[in-house]
């Protein structure tokens, strides 16, 4: 499986320390959608400067059914997924942990924060929270959390 990363600036060793905190889930983002991967890197490079860059990897996706890795993988936007986004993003002590190698799943709407605050002071449930962060886009998001699953990944030109 080939799976794109965009950024804005290229780099030959993937370092999870440098991920931003309070994201859906700490790590490595991936996707298998080159036009996703390509508006990222366009993003980043209009909001931080440089140049847009997509990465390129070959991932043996034998490493998703073999249970070596511990894998969690949300299909859709439902109930769960709200949940494990919104424990991820929330600012509670002590943080939100997980131990899963690789998550898979669908990216949260740009409006996150606001979506998530609605759900907190109980304006909205579980299930309507997880409508309203579905991305309206054909998205898919491969967070890699572990340097066990990031030495898998293997960067192709």
């Amino acid at each position: 499986m080939i799976l794109y990363h965009g950024t804005n600036i290229d780099f030959q060793k993937i370092d999870i320390r440098e991920s931003n905190p309070y994201k859906d889930f700490e790590g490595f983002y991936l996707t298998d959608i080159f036009l996703q991967a390509e508006n990222m890197a366009n993003k980043k490079a209009r909001i931080l400067g440089g140049k847009p860059v997509i990465l390129k990897y070959q991932f043996d996706e034998a490493y998703l059914t073999d249970s070596s890795l511990n894998i969690l993988i949300f299909e859709k936007p439902d109930k769960e997924w709200a949940e494990f986004i919104y424990k991820n993003r929330t600012r509670s002590t002590p943080a939100f942990s997980h131990n899963y190698d690789i998550v898979i799943g669908p990216i949260a709407d740009d409006g996150v924060a606001y979506l998530l605050n609605r759900y907190e002071e109980g304006f909205c449930t579980l299930e309507e929270l997880a409508k309203d962060l579905k991305y309206k886009k054909l998205n898919r998001q491969f967070f890699f959390g572990t340097m066990k699953s990031i030495a898998l990944l293997t960067r192709i030109p």
